[in-house]
């Protein structure tokens, strides 16, 4: 069973795998932003053959989403030979609920210049298993396999996977990699979440390459500010090594 069931062209129905950790009659956000990765990639693959890459992803968190079907729209904002901006949506009931702001790039041989300065985490093998359904309820969550490395609540490396695909059909590495993007807010918490709510409104995530195999690691570190605002940022990894960040706003509110 995926994450989604396709329902029609522009249209899906999410599974028992993507009810949430806040509250498990809603979707957790982390399957529908890997729809719209999805959904991008589709449209961008349909009106070209280029294979463009997705560098940059931005969502806002616009509503909460009922365990019930969703809608998709995509348009091209800037559309360019060689860059591309492109937008997407994913409604219920005809009301926006996440939006999505993709870059697209050309691709070229940049080989001899590659590199980065980002630290390198510890293999999945080295890290011990971590069950985060003990501190998060919902069927999203329990998707997830983890393995983790906490230094102390609010600093930790995991890596994350999940025999659930996103749907039936074949997606591209970013949407695959897009399953658990979103996880990041929640698995190094600096506070126990039935004591803080502190949900993201936004996600972004720079790639500098593409997501390679079925794994994410990240490299998370939690801070929160003194009137109500947190941040939740990762370097991401494959087994290659860094790939990337994914940067997480929250609004704080002490229960």
């Amino acid at each position: 069973m995926p994450y989604f069931d396709r329902v029609s062209a522009t249209a899906f129905r999410p599974t028992e795998h993507v009810s949430g950790g806040w509250n498990t009659a809603e979707q957790h956000i982390a399957p529908p932003m890997a729809l719209l990765a999805h959904v991008v990639e589709q449209d961008r693959d349909a009106r070209r053959d280029d294979g463009l890459r997705l560098a940059r992803l931005s969502y806002d968190i616009l509503g909460t989403l009922p365990m019930d079907t969703v809608e998709v729209d995509v348009r091209v904002l800037r559309p360019g030979r060689t860059i591309e901006l492109v937008e997407a949506t994913l409604s219920h009931g005809g009301r926006p609920a996440l939006t999505l702001r993709a870059w697209l790039l050309d691709r070229r041989d940049t080989t001899d210049l590659a590199g980065t300065e980002f630290d390198a985490i510890p293999p999945a093998a080295e890290m011990p298993t971590w069950d985060p359904s003990t501190v998060w309820p919902g069927g999203y969550i329990a998707s997830a396999r983890t393995r983790r490395v906490q230094t102390r609540p609010g600093r930790a490396a995991y890596w994350v996977d999940s025999t659930v695909a996103l749907l039936d059909e074949p997606s591209g590495p970013v949407a695959r990699a897009a399953r658990f993007f979103d996880i990041a807010n929640g698995m190094t918490a600096r506070f126990a979440p039935g004591e803080v709510a502190y949900p993201n409104l936004d996600l972004t995530a720079h790639l500098f390459r593409d997501p390679e195999g079925d794994a994410l690691g990240f490299d998370t570190r939690v801070s929160t500010g003194p009137d109500g605002a947190g941040l939740t940022h990762s370097v991401i990894h494959d087994i290659e090594g860094p790939v990337g960040t994914v940067d997480q706003i929250q609004t704080v509110r002490p229960r």
